[in-house]
C-alpha cells in the first residue's frame, strides 16, 4: 500500500507554492519546501508515527500534517486555494514559469490559465513586460503545448501509489490493478482495478477519502474521479473468470485484437468472461490457461503492446525478462553530502537490507554548483565508505560520482581524479536546448571519455515538466556500443529515462544498461520496480543489464577488476 508521506508532501508543496504566489515570506516558503522534501523521503510512514520525528518539521507544520492525515487537506491550504484560482495554479505547471511570474501575469493581465496565456502570447499582450522577451514567450508556448499533451495523465509512481491505496481499502476476496499500469507504462491516463467480492464493494469504494466525484456507478462497474483528478474504474468480476478478466483488461487494444483474430479463425470467442467454443468454456480462471489454449507462452504484461510478442509466444521464443529479484545492486544514489536527505550510513544500511551484492554512492560532482561539492569532500566520503566496508562483508561498497556533462561533452574532474572512482555516471544537467547536432556530439564525447561508465538519465526528461533533449540517438547508441558505455534506465518515476522505445533501439545497437534508482532518500530505493518494468517493456534480459551481473563481471565492465 502507498505511504501517506507522498500525499502529505504534495499538499505541503502546493501550500508552499500558493503561499509564495500570495507574496508569502521567502524564508517560510523554503521551510515548507524543505519539510515537504523531508516528509517524502522519511523512511517511516507518517500516518503511523509522530510526524514531529521528521527533521525540519516543527509544531506548526506538524499540526497541518495531522489535519491532512485526518481529512486530506488543512485549513490554511483550503483558504489559499480560494484566493488563488485553480487556473493560475495550473499556470505554474508550465515549464519555465514560476509561482511569482504566474501571479504577476494574473494580476497585471488577468491571465488565469495556460490556455489564456497562449492566447495572450499570440495576441502580443506580453510584449514589453519585463522578463518576457521573445525567447521566453517561445519557451512558454512549448511548455503549454507539453502540458496539454500530458493532459490528465500522470507518471507511473502517482498511479501505482493510488492503485495500491485503492486495493488496500477494499474488503475484497481478491483485487489487482490491470490496464496500462500493469503493462508498466511510464504515463497512465486512468487506473483499472478488478476485484472478486460482494456487490457491496461498490458502496465501500465510493465512500473512500480519495474519491472526489462518482462519475458512474452500477453493480459491476463504478468509475470515480479521485482527489488528484485521476479516474479509477472498479470492476467486480466472477472468481471463475478472473484470468479472462485480467487478460482482457490488461492487454493493449492491439494485443487483444491479435488474440481475438486468432480465436475467430478457430470459431472461438474471447471476452472478459472466458475463452469459449459455443457455450463451452475452454479457459477462464487463469491467464496462463487462456494463452496455453491458444498455443502460446504466457505473455508478461509489459510485453502486451503488439511489438512482436504474439508471434514470439506462438514460437515459444519469448525472452526470459529481467526481474527485480535479478538486480544485485544499485549504481546511482545520493546522500546528504549533496542533494539527498539521508546519511551515507543510512543509505548503505538500506542497501544491505535489500540483500545487495554491491552498492554505489554517486553524489554530484562540483560543476553542479548549488551542491557545493569539492574533491576534498568526495575523498572524505571515500574514506568513510572504506571504513563502512568492514561492517558489510557481504556487500561490496563502490565509491562513485555523478558527473555533469558540459555543453562540449567534457566532465567535472580530470582523468587522474576520475580514475580514483569505482563508477562514474555522467549526466546532462544544463543547456537542455542545444541543437540536435550539438547535443549528439556532447553525448558522443562523454561516451568516448574512458572514465565514464554510465550515461545517466540520458534524455533528461521530467514527465509533465521538461521535454526530452533532441539528439540523434542512433549515433549516440552506436558510440556507446563502440566505447562500452552503459545507458541508464533511471527508475525515478517522473524520469523513466531511457524510455522503452529508446531502450529497444539502444539494445539493437548492442548497448548495455544499468537500472538505477537515482535515490535521494531511503524510500526511493523502492522505485527500482518501475525501472525493471520499463526494462521488461523493452524486452531486456539479465545479459543486457550490468547490475544483474556478479560482482567480478561488473568490476571487469567498470575496469576495476
Amino acid at each position: 500500500m502507498g505511504r501517506a508521506n507522498d500525499g502529505a508532501a504534495a499538499a505541503l508543496e502546493e501550500y508552499a507554492d500558493l503561499f509564495a504566489m500570495n507574496g508569502g515570506d521567502a524564508f517560510r516558503v523554503r521551510s515548507y519546501q524543505k519539510a515537504a522534501k523531508a516528509i517524502a523521503g522519511h523512511p517511516e510512514d507518517i500516518s503511523k508515527v509522530d510526524v514531529r520525528r521528521v527533521p525540519g518539521v516543527g509544531e506548526a507544520i506538524a499540526k497541518k500534517m495531522e489535519e491532512w492525515l485526518q481529512r486530506g487537506s488543512f485549513r490554511q491550504l483550503d483558504e489559499l486555494r480560494v484566493v488563488v484560482p485553480d487556473g493560475v495554479r495550473r499556470l505554474t505547471r508550465v515549464a519555465t514559469l514560476g509561482p511569482k511570474k504566474a501571479v504577476y501575469l494574473y494580476r497585471e493581465l488577468g491571465i488565469d490559465s495556460p490556455e489564456a496565456l497562449a492566447e495572450a502570447i499570440h495576441q502580443g499582450r506580453l510584449a514589453g513586460l519585463r522578463g518576457f522577451g521573445a525567447k521566453t514567450e517561445e519557451n512558454l508556448l512549448k511548455g503549454i503545448e507539453q502540458l496539454q499533451r500530458a493532459g490528465e495523465r500522470v507518471h507511473i509512481g502517482v498511479a501505482m501509489d493510488l492503485a495500491e491505496r485503492v486495493i488496500a481499502s477494499l474488503p475484497a476476496e481478491r483485487a489487482a490493478y490491470a490496464g496500462s499500469l500493469r503493462r508498466m507504462k511510464d504515463v497512465v491516463g486512468d487506473v483499472d482495478i478488478l476485484a472478486v467480492g460482494p456487490e457491496s464493494l461498490m458502496e465501500v469504494f465510493k465512500k473512500q477519502p480519495y474519491v472526489a466525484e462518482v462519475i458512474a456507478s452500477g453493480p459491476l462497474k463504478t468509475s470515480v474521479r479521485t482527489v488528484q483528478g485521476l479516474q479509477v474504474d472498479l470492476r467486480v468480476v466472477p472468481a471463475a473468470s478472473w484470468g479472462a478478466a485480467m487478460q482482457y483488461f490488461t492487454g493493449s487494444k492491439e494485443h487483444n485484437v491479435l488474440l481475438r483474430e486468432m480465436c475467430v479463425k478457430r470459431g472461438w470467442k474471447l471476452s472478459e468472461y472466458g475463452l469459449f467454443e459455443g457455450e463451452t468454456v475452454i479457459a477462464s480462471e487463469t491467464e496462463e490457461e487462456i494463452y496455453e489454449a491458444l498455443g502460446m507462452q504466457w505473455v508478461p504484461p509489459p510485453l502486451r503492446e503488439d511489438g512482436g510478442e504474439v508471434q514470439a509466444a506462438l514460437r515459444r521464443r519469448l525472452p526470459e525478462l529481467v526481474t527485480l529479484a535479478d538486480l544485485k545492486g544499485d549504481l546511482h544514489t545520493h546522500t546528504d553530502l549533496t542533494d539527498g536527505i539521508a546519511t551515507l550510513e543510512d543509505m548503505v544500511e538500506a542497501a544491505a537490507r535489500r540483500g545487495y551484492a554491491y552498492y554505489a554512492v554517486t553524489d554530484h560532482a562540483p560543476n553542479l554548483f548549488m551542491q557545493r561539492m569539492t574533491l576534498e569532500k568526495a575523498l572524505e566520503q571515500r574514506a568513510r565508505l572504506r571504513r563502512l566496508q568492514d561492517e558489510y562483508p557481504d556487500m561490496r561498497l563502490l565509491h562513485g560520482t555523478e558527473l555533469n556533462i558540459d555543453p562540449d561533452g567534457e566532465v567535472d574532474w580530470p582523468a587522474e581524479v576520475l580514475e580514483g572512482f569505482d563508477v562514474c555516471v555522467a549526466s546532462v544537467h544544463s543547456h537542455f536546448t542545444q541543437s540536435r547536432e550539438e547535443m549528439t556530439r556532447r553525448f558522443i564525447t562523454a561516451c568516448e571519455n574512458p572514465n565514464v561508465h554510465i550515461i545517466g538519465h540520458p534524455t533528461t526528461r521530467k514527465i509533465g515538466k521538461r521535454p526530452p533533449v533532441d539528439a540523434d540517438w542512433e549515433a549516440v547508441f552506436e558510440a556507446a556500443a563502440r566505447t562500452g558505455t552503459a545507458m541508464e534506465i533511471d527508475a525515478y518515476p517522473d524520469r523513466a529515462d531511457l524510455p522503452a522505445d529508446l531502450v529497444r533501439l539502444a539494445r539493437h545497437h548492442g548497448v548495455k544498461f544499468s537500472i538505477d534508482s537515482d535515490s535521494h532518500a531511503v524510500p526511493h530505493m523502492d522505485n527500482l520496480r518501475f525501472g525493471v518494468g520499463l526494462a521488461q517493456r523493452a524486452w531486456l534480459t539479465t545479459d543486457d543489464v550490468i547490475n544483474t551481473w556478479p560482482l567480478d563481471r561488473l568490476l571487469s565492465f567498470l575496469g576495476r577488476a
